[in-house]
């Protein structure tokens, strides 16, 4: 019974010390290629959102996307289905 208590601590402990690694290494590899390769940025010109919706909507849309992505994300592209 003390075997298999130790057996089974002894696998749990290296399951969450595999899964930090994995989690260690993977955002640091995001931050490294974000790094070196930052991704280039398209700009779209205003009168092509303009003309698919009207302004106030488009407000709302670029608006609710900020908040959304605290600032990170961009409105490059809208369409309507």
């Amino acid at each position: 019974m003390e075997q298999a208590l130790m057996l089974l601590l002894v696998g749990m402990i290296t399951v969450f010390i595999t899964l930090i690694m994995v989690t260690v290494v993977g955002n640091l590899i995001i931050v490294i290629v974000n790094k070196f390769f930052p991704e280039t940025v398209k700009t779209v010109a205003k009168s092509h959102f303009s003309s698919a919706i009207g302004s106030n909507k488009l407000a709302a849309i670029v608006s609710a996307v900020d908040i959304a992505t605290q600032g990170k994300g961009k409105v490059v592209d809208i369409q309507k289905k």
